[in-house]
């Protein structure tokens, strides 16, 4: 079974970010067998210079004597290239972009090491919110933290490797695997940023009623009725008047109703949950109830 990875990075105009980065995970014992950027169309400049250092780092399909392919994906537009992100159109086509080669890799039964530290900031979080749609729990995505001294002097590709000395560092950045998760979110592989985003709401009420749903069956009577008018913004003192019991009664079903609550959302049994917890959980529920 291919236990090799592949580093995707975003880049800007600092290729040594690149070699940082796997440098680090080779030394961690990953193997590497594909290097790919994602970065703006170049037309000339620091962007470009920066691709053509990297791609000296790569001879003949090599890294330092590993096996190791390189290449480099341009971010373009319906209308060609795109050297920067300008608009919210950009925003979508850089987007699609990241979303279509996590997808064929992950088709491809690739692991995906995904570094978030160069070029725009923006590229990095609209490739991570892509990841969060393909990602499945081995893959990971990493920060790179590089010393304040040693990137002045890195700059521009000065410096390509580092040792363990120098304090470069990989940190991973917590990622919540959606797809995985919610499986029919990776149909929509040729759809819009914004199609993508109402259909993980939708699943994701879904989820969230089904907790709801699974909490109402273990209440009594009664307790659904204290649950109804907490989820409806009542206060405690509010929901002893309504119901005519005493706020004692109330503070009991309530705390009955919140160990529920921790089961079905799987919280630690000590979390500090309240009234809040119950109106912003259940109010939308029993809203979307009187519509079914």
């Amino acid at each position: 079974m291919d236990s090799s990875s592949v580093l995707v990075a975003t880049l800007g105009g600092q290729p040594q970010v690149v070699t940082f980065a796997l440098d680090a995970l080779l030394a961690h014992g990953e193997i590497i067998r594909d290097v790919i950027v994602v970065h703006p169309s170049p037309i000339g400049g620091r962007l470009h210079q920066a691709l053509m250092r990297l791609a000296a780092e790569f001879p003949s399909d090599e890294y330092q004597g590993r096996l190791c392919h390189f290449r480099s994906i341009p971010i373009r537009s319906t209308l060609g290239r795109l050297d920067d992100i300008r608009s919210e159109s950009d925003a979508d086509a850089t987007w699609l972009t990241i979303h279509e080669l996590l997808g064929t890799l992950k088709a491809q039964g690739k692991r995906i090491h995904l570094c978030l530290a160069g070029g725009r900031r923006l590229i990095g979080v609209l490739a991570l919110s892509a990841a969060m749609l393909h990602f499945g729990h081995h893959d990971r995505a990493w920060h790179l933290y590089t010393p304040d001294e040693l990137r002045q002097r890195a700059a521009e590709g000065a410096i390509m490797h580092v040792g363990p000395e120098d304090g470069v560092c990989l940190i991973q950045v917590p990622l919540a695997p959606w797809g995985a998760y919610f499986p029919g979110l990776r149909a929509l592989l040729a759809t819009s940023p914004a199609q993508v985003i109402a259909a993980q709401r939708r699943l994701m009420d879904d989820s969230e009623r089904a907790r709801c749903e699974q909490v109402l069956q273990q209440l009594t009577d009664r307790q659904r009725e204290v649950l109804r008018a907490f989820a409806a913004g009542a206060l405690p003192q509010d929901v002893a008047a309504k119901l005519s019991i005493s706020l004692k009664t109330v503070d009991s079903h309530k705390t009955h109703i919140l160990a529920e609550c921790r089961v079905a959302w799987g919280l630690p049994e000590k979390s500090r949950l309240d009234y809040v917890f119950l109106r912003e959980k259940f109010g939308k529920y029993f809203e979307l109830m009187r519509g079914v």
